[in-house]
């Protein structure tokens, strides 16, 4: 599981611009600014939708005025799902961060199965502080209970 002091893996996800897909490089969009990224299980989901993506939406201003640049959320779906969750939820201060493949999720060790329940390899709730001038993890908080195939919602409990 990636760490305080630990390297942000280099990443490059595709998405939809102007009708056309793109290739986007994290590392170089965050380049030289300081951002949160926070993972969630899955878009759509109700712990997701109801709690942490409006929360973070929220409290924006409070990361500014803190020194963060951005927000980012990080899950194991496409582009297309996490832009029209982000669009449905009327998010309007946190991007999206598509990982369709769970690579992102693998790299940060954060991949977790939930085949039990029918749902296959989601990202764990967590959240990091990215210094994009470095790529230095500033620190990370990652949900407690950390493991496959739990029956319930940690953050429920």
């Amino acid at each position: 599981m990636i760490a305080k002091g630990d390297k942000f893996p280099l990443f490059k996800y595709k998405d939809r611009v102007a009708g056309e897909f793109v290739t986007i490089d994290f590392n170089s969009e965050v380049k030289g600014k300081k951002v949160v990224v926070f993972g969630l299980p899955g878009a759509f989901t109700p712990t997701c939708s109801t709690y942490q993506l409006p929360g973070f939406d929220e409290l924006f201003p409070k990361f500014v005025a803190a020194g963060i640049d951005n927000i980012y959320v990080h899950s194991v779906n496409d582009p297309f799902v996490m832009n029209a969750w982000l669009e449905k939820q009327d998010i309007k201060n946190v991007r999206p961060l598509p990982d369709g493949n769970g690579d992102l999720a693998v790299q940060l060790g954060m991949m977790v199965q939930k085949k039990n329940l029918n749902f296959g390899s989601r990202c764990w709730r967590y959240a990091l502080i990215l210094d994009g001038s470095t790529g230095e993890v500033l620190d990370v908080f990652p949900e407690e209970g950390f493991g496959d195939n739990i029956e319930t919602d940690p953050f429920e409990r």
